[in-house]
């Protein structure tokens, strides 16, 4: 960092550089803070689908990129928190964060688990929540109160809203095999985007082309849709290309359509752009995570070893992070994995580090602790806002912080640990010079018994 500071003090550096490397160094040293608790939960009420099935009780947890810094929670009890960070923005000491605000259970609210939270994109005084019950619903954040529902019929895994469009359409993974589209505007479905051929269990819109959308399913296949096009489908991802669909201008113009082949091999429980809009990154049953370019739609071949875990149905989404925060040209992913979060170069393939989960016993044998290890699956992930750092979902119940730890931190703290140690040993010091003038005092005295 010093050599940083030196070559922008003779102008060979810019401040953007300056400010990549410093964010950079920050997001390396990211460790547990397990000082900073959200406490909320008390019960694990397990929600049901139409099978009378949930693999689990879990929590899922979203953050807002602007505006207020809030944390939202959903919970397997149908219950719903609100968490305010900036109560210990300013503070490395620990700290206990109480629940802001709550959606509670009644008659009004998701009566089965929650599959999905999310800020509105244009206004923080909304989310939306995604539930076990077949509803999407939409949430006042001030008064916690549900201004709208919407019954799809289906068990609802995940819901995506465009953080750049007009047209305020809520894209839909349901337990049915076709995307189902909600207006918030006039309440209604509006229309579906048939072609997987079993449920969808995550969709995303692109951050960049506001009509564009992925989706991908049970079927192991991934879709990018059109909403604009009567057939909707622009076609399909394979594993097995890596050249993608060049046409005419090397970009795919003009280029056929491809209809047949898999992203992966199993499920696709996953999907998420990079914030340029250029790749997309896929997640699915056969524990893989795949990088696909969007230009042409080939596979970019990153590999990840054999370290990914991903056995369960509900929705798992990598965490990719804001490319301010990292160098020029690099991308860094966090993957959720059971028991830890992994860290990777998303184009490399290469593992930073690994985040143990505190508390997680790290084995795979059987009996009880391998029943621990279940209940403590990282089930979601979410950017911590305006800063460095991220907060985590786990089955178990609990909502954990991620926080940067670098050398600079440990010193400071090492001093703050002394500064008390020092005071209290000047005092015993004092004390014993105290003692030992009195003693001298007393030696010095002339004593006579009669």
């Amino acid at each position: 960092m010093n050599s940083q500071l030196f070559a922008r003090a003779l102008g060979s550096t810019g401040s953007e550089t300056l400010q990549r490397a410093e964010l950079s160094r920050q997001l390396h040293a990211i460790q547990a803070a397990p000082g900073i608790q959200f406490d909320g939960y008390n019960a694990q009420i397990a929600g049901n689908d139409n099978n009378d099935q949930q693999d689990e009780d879990e929590r899922k947890t979203a953050t807002e990129s602007d505006g207020r810094r809030s944390l939202i929670s959903g919970s397997a009890d149908a219950t719903i928190k609100l968490w305010d960070l900036e109560q210990y923005e300013n503070t490395k000491r620990d700290f206990t964060n109480r629940p802001a605000g709550a959606v509670k259970k009644s008659s009004s609210s998701h009566q089965y688990g929650i599959t999905h939270v999310s800020f509105y994109p244009f206004d923080s005084l909304a989310f939306l929540s995604s539930s076990y019950d077949h509803t999407l619903k939409m949430y006042a954040t001030e008064t916690m109160t549900a201004s709208a529902t919407f019954d799809l019929d289906s068990v609802v895994y995940s819901h995506s809203l465009s953080p750049i469009a007009d047209h305020l359409l809520v894209a839909c993974a349901t337990q049915h095999s076709a995307v189902r589209l909600v207006d918030l505007r006039s309440g209604a479905s509006t229309h579906s985007l048939a072609g997987h051929q079993r449920a969808i269990l995550s969709a995303a819109w692109s951050p960049h082309e506001e009509y564009i959308l992925a989706s991908g399913s049970a079927d192991g296949t991934v879709r990018l849709w059109d909403i604009r096009r009567s057939a909707n489908s622009l076609g399909v991802l394979d594993l097995d290309d890596a050249v993608g669909i060049v046409g005419e201008d090397g970009l795919g113009k003009n280029a056929r359509l491809r209809t047949h082949g898999k992203a992966h091999s199993d499920a696709v429980n996953g999907v998420v752009w990079t914030d340029d809009g250029r790749h997309l990154v896929t997640a699915g049953h056969d524990e893989r995570v795949r990088v696909w370019d969007m230009d042409t739609g080939a596979n970019a071949l990153s590999h990840f070893g054999p370290s990914i875990k991903n056995t369960h149905l509900s929705t798992l989404l990598p965490l990719l992070v804001p490319s301010h925060v990292v160098q020029a040209g690099k991308q860094v992913m966090f993957y959720p994995n059971q028991k830890e979060i992994l860290m990777f170069d998303l184009f490399d393939g290469v593992l930073f580090k690994r985040l143990r989960v505190p508390g997680a016993p790290i084995t795979h044998g059987p009996g009880k602790i391998a029943q621990s290890n279940t209940r403590s699956r990282t089930t979601s992930l979410t950017w911590r806002p305006g800063d460095v750092g991220l907060y985590s979902a786990h089955s178990d119940g609990a909502v954990r912080a991620w926080l940067p730890r670098t050398q600079e931190d440990v010193q400071a703290e090492n001093e703050d640990f002394e500064e008390p140690q020092d005071a209290e040993e000047e005092s015993r010091k004092r004390k014993r010079e105290a003692l030992d003038e009195a003693f001298r005092d007393l030696a010095r005295q002339k004593i006579t018994f009669t």
